[in-house]
């Protein structure tokens, strides 16, 4: 769970920006506090220079475990719309006939072809994707 420190320092180096606390204020109404992330960013200093130091390892895990649950709170708060336990029966069904005409020349069809084996790969068609001038 715990990531390069240097990204720690990069979340709070853009946390602090000006277009940041711009953003912040627009959104929220007044700045937000960036010490988390230097919090973090120490904790992770000091856990790679020292990888005994369990309590900085255990700080920085517990604040990972608790952005990530703020992140996903919307979706463990959801009570609109109900939770599948299995996959739909006809999940795999064929497409309508409308859409299975236009996949039937496109560039996706080609290449799953080319993967199934059914033809041979194309070497080089002649297209370029990508033009410098």
């Amino acid at each position: 769970m715990i990531r390069p420190c240097y990204l720690y320092n990069e979340e709070y180096d853009d946390c602090t920006s000006i277009r940041a606390r711009f953003h912040q204020y627009f959104i929220h109404g007044d700045s937000i506090d960036c010490n988390q992330w230097k919090r973090d960013f120490d904790n992770c200093v000091r856990f790679e220079r020292n990888p005994k130091d369990t309590k900085s390892a255990l700080e920085l895990i517990e604040s990972e475990k608790a952005r990530r649950t703020e992140r996903l709170g919307a979706h463990y708060g959801n009570d609109v719309w109900k939770k599948r336990d299995r996959v739909p029966d006809d999940w795999a069904k064929p497409l309508p006939e409308k859409l299975q005409k236009e996949y039937e020349n496109s560039y996706l069809e080609l290449k799953a072809r080319e993967l199934r084996g059914e033809i041979e790969p194309s070497k080089d068609d002649g297209r370029t994707l990508c033009v410098i001038m």
